[in-house]
């Protein structure tokens, strides 16, 4: 199932919220400003100061959180598709 399946009434996140998402990849210099651009397109009000980021312990990979503003399932939705879709990216959560 996925939140496609899934009717807005049933969805267990209110809109507008705070959002956290996950993102994983190797660890690259312009990998957090790459993808906090990306993040912007879909939340124009992203603070790019607020992302969280955590190299793995041998610094092969980079763990970054991005909280952003969810003002509905389609936005949510089609930040997963871009930020699954970008080369650099390896798990969003």
């Amino acid at each position: 199932m996925t939140m496609q399946d899934i009717p807005p009434e049933d969805s267990l996140i209110e809109y507008p919220s705070d959002f956290p998402i996950k993102v994983m990849g190797k660890a690259h210099p312009d990998f957090a400003q790459m993808l906090t651009e990306l993040v912007r397109e879909f939340d124009p009000e992203f603070d790019p100061a607020t992302v969280e980021m955590r190299p793995s312990r041998s610094g092969k990979y980079l763990g970054l959180t991005f909280t952003v503003r969810a003002t509905s399932r389609e936005q949510l939705d089609n930040l997963y598709r871009a930020l699954h879709g970008h080369h650099m990216v390896s798990i969003v959560l």
